[in-house]
């Protein structure tokens, strides 16, 4: 390139979406966030996160979009009408590309060579890719899917705080925290239950989490439920030929250790995260290596 040119990641999620500035050295030059980017909520609110993002990044750097190759790692890309209204966004990037978060966390993970990976945060999904062909076990969505991921851990969660305040399982010290939180009483849980979304109940897996460090119970059971749903995902991606797996997300560390030795031995570390991911997408639409 005879200009200097730089480089923009972005991984929008159901949790929040984050931005990289980097220059053609890789150095990183500014770094955004904001609020959740899965297209579930629309592609309206998912491009005004990405938006904010990146605006944080770039304004951080003092940098004109103008020069910027992006990409973008978005969740609910499944919900194609949506996908497609994101990709015809107007942009005033040089360049933009957007595709399934799940491609970015993989090109992080293994610094842009084949391999797989297994997502265990908002949502769980596993995979691959070997020798340019994409390879995707479940991820398709909570609740139908996305087993073993925090918004899973949460619902699994609530239904036995459900049991707890009926008499049907004895109280934890978690699950009475969480009844707390609906002041003991089934009809405002069912109210919660009535507006919460994915995001919502993953939020209640960090008490989950918390709690199973502390010896409870039932959090250890959700945990280790959890983890061998997340271990299965893993073990698919084997089977389909993906030798190279990396466990990543924000629940990859708890569910790590409540997982047989023969499901961890199947795991390999991950180099980078999706951000890095993203970074490596943006270099290649802009022609580098």
């Amino acid at each position: 390139m005879s200009e200097k040119s730089y480089f923009l990641g972005i991984d929008g999620g159901g949790t929040g979406c984050r931005s990289r500035l980097i220059d053609e050295s890789g150095r990183v030059l500014g770094e955004g966030r904001a609020g959740p980017a899965n297209l579930r909520l629309g592609a309206g609110a998912v491009w005004a996160a990405m938006e904010a993002a990146a605006f944080e990044a770039t304004s951080a750097a003092g940098i004109s979009p103008g020069i910027v190759h992006a990409a973008a790692g978005i969740a609910g890309t499944s919900r194609r009408e949506a996908f497609d209204e994101l990709q015809g966004h107007p942009h005033g990037f040089a360049s933009l590309t957007i595709v399934e978060d799940t491609v970015i966390a993989c090109l992080g993970a293994h610094g842009g060579r084949d391999g797989g990976i297994v997502i265990a945060g908002t949502g769980s999904v596993g995979f691959g890719i070997v020798d340019g062909k994409q390879i995707r076990v479940g991820g398709y969505g909570f609740p139908i899917s996305d087993e073993g991921s925090g918004a899973d851990i949460g619902l699994a969660a609530v239904r036995r705080v459900m049991k707890s305040l009926d008499g049907r399982i004895p109280v934890t010290p978690l699950l009475a925290r969480i009844s707390g939180q609906f002041g003991g009483d089934a009809a405002q849980a069912i109210a919660w239950m009535d507006r919460a979304g994915a995001t919502e109940y993953a939020g209640l897996a960090e008490q989950v989490v918390q709690h199973a460090g502390g010896g409870d119970v039932v959090a250890i059971e959700l945990l280790v439920q959890a983890a061998a749903h997340i271990g299965a995902l893993a073990e698919a991606l084997h089977r389909a030929g993906t030798t190279r797996v990396a466990l990543v997300g924000g629940l990859a560390a708890s569910l790590r250790r409540h997982m047989p030795d023969a499901t961890r031995a199947l795991l390999s570390p991950a180099d980078g995260d999706a951000l890095s991911g993203a970074l490596i997408l943006a270099q290649r639409a802009a022609g580098l290596p």
